[in-house]
């Protein structure tokens, strides 16, 4: 679910018109200042001065409009709680007409935080903390910790609030934080933590042992630990890098579950291995892990049970099992389970497979809660591209190739052919015909591709060793076994961050702006290698406090120390520079991003093993042997000589991570910060979003600030952008450069996504979160889209988005009685204005479900 991002436009020009449900009341204007209206109460003009006061800095706002909605909306002996919360709805309400509204509402929202932290004792950090601990929520570890170093970790959050740090926040980020992260009180259900706390919180969470380093803080006291932990903090403060929601939910709690994914292997063809992964997948989604599971090695429908002369029924049985038992555990209420379900595209029921998610049939061969993913081998794409026959197998028949990839798992596949045991051969292309309808009816049946997976792997460096899955949204890729459970600790850096440079002027047409751009100073990148190695670290430290839910997760995870280092922001990157999404620039700029952050991300790696020594598995890896990631690819590196430092550093010193790097999709986390999703681009430049409290507009605030610039963010361009569902295209007074920059995902060609992961993926040892997009999706133009994303060498991708499919909300001016649905935030179906403007549901109003597989936290 791509968001807007809340940076503020620049006050170049005042809001005019009506563009949202609030209108302002008569009002007097005192010469000089912003108009006000004359409340006839205590309370009332306590608010109009707050908000006077509130938006002194924020000349496009106006005091009078929200003052005026809030009084009109009260209720008889409303207190100053009640109106500022009505305050902040009403500026949310005008969002759309100024992104600048989101400022304000964030300010008033952040002063009832404070407020409720304070009436339950939380008027600092090291109280907060006490409380939580008092009531059975914070670990005495942390607490101790906190306990020591309380004057340095109280002045951190002092000197962050003088930073005006909670400004930093967007009003939709921080009422997502509010209603969804920070720690509440048992019993009252009140916060006990403002922003700042929980931020601290869960960097202190995280703290080593206090070894000392000689550098004392101002308490005095002499310790790495907690100048780590500052570290940390500022960057969380900052919103330049935020961990995945289990680490944000969990860290520094008695219940310290803190990795975000669990890839198990599949069960053995019996019936024990079957239900004791059940067991396990349990157990993984009580503690809020997204799962990924394959089914490939239980044999098809039809195959001899010897032990009871019958007849299986196949692998979709056990999967409708499963399927209840991941709606059944739901995380004690907060949300469903959330699991992917991988098969090898050679097994015999691949057909029923595909069948699971749809609508109609036997609702016993169902399942509406499992997420399903192909994992298929390059021998099938070939037969596809030569319009060559394809075989069915049963794993009973042939076991071996589930663990096999490459040239061995090609002879073998090629032998057991020529030896007769396919259940059923048909062209490859009527069954990729059936995986792409399948993609363009329930955007499942995601393609990933296994020998891409393996070849390129640090893990499967020797015999044996197989990437078997992909996870829950398909950006890790580790090795799996019966006896060990994959894990994967994330957390994703904001890119828009670290923009230090500005792009080419928008103000007239012409070639695309921005392609001579500098990138050398476009990017902070010692700020960036320096915020890689802090986030590395404690990545890495999950890995030794995290509670693991099952033996075998903490054993493999242990073993391996795999992390998953990620970005969001890459969209607000292209617009705060001003190059077009598939610009030559911006295509250079990404790859070049990706290689930097490998760069640090392995060069702190490097320094934990000089620390603590390699991973234990570390004479396991391709990396032992001398090969990076990037030696796989035909790559010609921006800094030859630094890669050439860390190849001899590392053959040194060994890495302390057998992976670094995946690109999660980071839909919540991108909504804290601010900023678009992970590599994606927008899916509209107007969004609809659905609180408890009503339907809000917001607007992408880049775009605002562009038509300010020029004079023309007026109401005509609000309504005509209202009406065309989010996209400028249409809209032919805006200058062509400014239309260019701000097209949508639907609006973009997929093949420069897909060219743009094909080029950062030298520098991902794991995977990405990729989704495509097509507004009419058919099997021609879905065919050629993903045989390119294989030739490319793409390892995964993720949903495929298409406009039929998605469930969508009306805008305010549509006819009446139009449906509204939830559902992906992108833009509903072309047709006749008014068009449908994409909905985000808010936290509060939409429980994560696999109906929304956006708002679950399990990767982000």
């Amino acid at each position: 679910m791509t968001t807007a991002p809340t940076a503020t436009a620049p006050a170049a020009a005042t809001t005019g018109g009506s563009a949202g449900p609030i209108t302002a009341a008569p009002a007097t204007a005192p010469p000089g200042g912003p108009r006000v209206p004359e409340p006839a109460d205590g309370a009332g003009a306590e608010l109009a001065r707050m908000l006077v006061e509130l938006t002194a800095d924020l000349p496009g706002a106006d005091p009078g409009r929200v003052t005026a909605a809030a009084l009109r909306g009260r209720s008889a002996g409303a207190d100053r709680a009640e109106l500022r919360g009505l305050a902040a709805e009403a500026a949310a309400g005008l969002i759309s007409d100024d992104p600048v509204y989101s400022r304000l509402a964030a300010r008033l929202l952040s002063a009832a935080i404070t407020e409720e932290a304070a009436g339950q004792g939380a008027v600092s950090f090291t109280t907060s903390i006490e409380i939580g601990r008092r009531e059975g929520l914070v670990a005495d570890r942390t607490a101790h910790f906190v306990a020591t170093h309380a004057a340095r970790l109280d002045a951190l959050v002092d000197q962050a609030l003088a930073d005006r740090a909670d400004d930093r926040f967007g009003y939709f980020g921080l009422r997502t934080l509010h209603s969804r992260y920070l720690l509440r009180h048992p019993l009252t259900r009140k916060v006990i933590e403002t922003p700042q706390h929980f931020m601290l919180r869960v960097a202190a969470g995280l703290a080593d042992d206090d070894t000392p380093s000689g550098t004392a803080g101002p308490d005095g006291a002499a310790t790495r630990a907690v100048d780590e932990v500052a570290a940390l903090y500022r960057l969380m403060s900052a919103l330049d890098y935020l961990p995945s929601s289990p680490t944000l939910f969990n860290s520094g709690t008695r219940h310290a579950q803190m990795s975000a994914c669990y890839l198990l292997d599949s069960p053995r063809d019996e019936l024990d291995s079957i239900y004791d992964r059940y067991h396990q997948v349990a157990r993984l989604s009580k503690h809020a892990g997204g799962i990924g599971i394959p089914f490939s090695r239980v044999r098809a429908r039809g195959s001899l049970i010897r032990g009871t002369n019958g007849h299986s029924n196949g692998i979709v049985p056990f999967l409708k099992t499963l399927d209840a038992s991941v709606a059944a555990v739901n995380q004690g209420g907060r949300r469903k389970g959330a699991a992917a379900v991988y098969l090898e595209t050679w097994h015999a029921d691949v057909e029923e497979f595909l069948e699971l998610r749809d609508n109609t049939g036997e609702d016993a061969r169902r399942t509406h809660n499992l997420n399903l993913a192909h994992w298929v081998p390059d021998e099938f794409m070939r037969r596809v591209d030569a319009d060559a026959s394809w075989s069915l197998f049963s794993p009973a028949d042939v076991p071996e190739l589930v663990d096999l990839w490459g040239a061995d798992f090609d002879a073998a596949y090629r032998r057991a052919e020529a030896a007769g045991l396919a259940r059923r051969t048909l062209p490859a292309r009527e069954l990729y015909g059936r995986m792409m309808r399948t993609l363009a009816q329930t955007g499942n049946g995601w393609m990933t591709f296994k020998d891409a997976a393996n070849r390129t792997a640090n893990q499967t460096a020797r015999p044996g060793r197989t990437v078997h899955s992909s996870n829950l949204c398909t950006e890790i890729l580790e090795v799996s076994e019966d006896a060990e459970t994959a894990v994967c600790n994330l957390g994703s850096l904001n890119l828009a961050a670290f923009v230090v440079g500005t792009g080419a002027d928008l103000d007239t047409d012409g070639a695309d702006g921005g392609t001579d751009l500098d990138t050398d100073d476009a990017i902070d990148w010692e700020r960036l290698d320096r915020t890689v190695h802090t986030a590395v670290t404690f990545l890495d430290r999950v890995v030794d406090i995290n509670y693991y839910p099952t033996e075998q997760a903490g054993r493999s995870n242990s073993r391996w120390r795999p992390v998953g280092l990620g970005v969001m922001g890459l969209q607000d990157v292209f617009f705060r520079l001003r190059l077009p999404f598939d610009s030559a620039a911006a295509r250079a700029l990404s790859t070049k991003i990706a290689e930097r952050i490998m760069l640090a991300a392995y060069e702190a790696s490097c320094d934990l093993a000089e620390r603590n020594g390699p991973l234990p598995a570390w004479d396991q890896t391709r990396t032992s042997d001398g090969v990076l990631h990037p030696d796989h690819f035909a790559t010609t590196p921006v800094w030859p000589d630094r890669w050439a430092a860390l190849r001899t550093r590392v053959a040194a010193v060994g890495l302390r991570n057998s992976l670094l790097l995946a690109i999660a999709p980071t839909a919540t986390i991108a909504s804290i910060a601010g900023v678009y999703e992970c590599i994606e681009p927008q899916v509209s430049n107007l969004f609809k979003r659905e609180t408890l409290s009503g339907e809000f507009l917001q607007v992408n605030p880049y775009l605002v600030a562009d038509l300010k610039r020029l004079g023309m963010w007026d109401a005509r361009t609000r309504e005509a952008l209202r009406e065309s569902g989010g996209s400028v295209q249409g809209l032919e007074w805006i200058p062509a450069r400014v239309r260019e920059l701000y097209r949508t995902a639907w609006e973009l060609p997929q093949r420069a996504l897909i060219d743009l992961a094909a080029d950062r993926t030298p520098y991902l040892d794991q995977s990405q979160s990729l989704n495509l997009f097509l507004e009419t999706p058919t099997i021609g133009k879905l065919s050629s889209m993903y045989a390119y994303a294989w030739k490319q060498g793409l390892k995964t991708t993720y949903y495929l988005r298409s406009r039929p499919a998605t469930r969508i909300a009306r805008a305010a001016s549509a006819a009446a009685g139009a449906e509204a649905g939830m559902g992906p935030a992108v833009p509903g179906p072309a047709e006749p204005a008014p068009a449908a403007v994409p909905l985000i549901a808010d936290a509060d109003a939409l429980a994560c479900s696999l109906e929304n597989p956006e708002s679950c936290e399990a990767c982000q």
